[in-house]
């Protein structure tokens, strides 16, 4: 019950910022919209599966919760240098707890992100099924590893540091290496290769296979994801635990 309170004091800290409310709503909304433009722009000979809507929808969609990194970051990071949380460590709270208060709202607004997203995609043609649900919960695992990858950063990183990681540094590496901005195949070479070691590019993958419905090739990608996931979480409640002890 306390970590759900810490969780909606978060969550009303994160909506308060109108940057967040543009970065984490709109702004997927208008690289779905920009992508779009392209597609119809492109002459019918030339059209490419990877520009058609059922391939960019999920894909903006992963791109999207890399932002809850930034959130989840600077809101730690922020905590930390005003005491809020040496307040906070005199309850009978365990450092997962603390890290779940912080996880939880992160998880709720990927989602909200994520559904709005495709919400905004059938308005431009895509069909809304029960591969979308599908996709939905593909993005899970990947808004796990974002948030993860915030709250270790908000535990070693001061505010200015985890806006310049999380923000300009992890977004554009989450959009080349995931194959967003262009397809990896135009590409390809030891770029392909070092992407596909990498979890974005399967994080939008699995978005991917799920709309479209081959639910059969989604497991192989998740189980990129989701040991990155894992390990980078671990990593952050270990930090966490640190900060606690320090």
């Amino acid at each position: 019950m306390k970590a759900l309170l810490l969780a909606r004091r978060n969550l009303q800290e994160i909506l308060r910022d109108p940057l967040n409310l543009f970065f984490g709503l709109a702004f997927p909304l208008l690289l779905l919209g920009l992508f779009a433009l392209i597609s119809q722009a492109i002459p019918p000979e030339a059209q490419n599966k990877q520009f058609e809507l059922a391939a960019t929808a999920p894909g903006v969609a992963m791109f999207g919760t890399t932002f809850m990194a930034l959130f989840g970051g600077m809101l730690l990071a922020k905590d930390r240098t005003t005491s809020f949380l040496l307040r906070l460590f005199v309850a009978p709270l365990r450092p997962l707890d603390f890290i779940m208060g912080y996880t939880l709202p992160l998880l709720e607004l990927a989602l909200a992100q994520s559904a709005l997203t495709f919400i905004a995609a059938a308005c431009l043609g895509l069909p809304l099924s029960v591969n979308t649900i599908m996709g939905l919960l593909c993005l899970l695992p990947t808004a796990w590893l974002f948030t993860g990858t915030g709250l270790l950063c908000g535990s070693l990183m001061n505010a200015k540091a985890v806006g310049g990681f999380c923000g300009a540094f992890l977004t554009n590496l989450a959009g080349w290496l995931s194959g967003v901005w262009i397809p990896l195949d135009l590409i390809g070479g030891a770029f392909r290769k070092t992407a596909r070691l990498l979890p974005f590019y399967h994080a939008a993958e699995a978005a991917r296979l799920a709309v479209a419905g081959n639910w059969s090739g989604i497991l192989p990608h998740l189980l990129v994801v989701l040991p990155y996931a894992a390990v980078i979480f671990a990593a952050a409640v270990g930090a966490f635990r640190h900060q606690m002890r320090a």
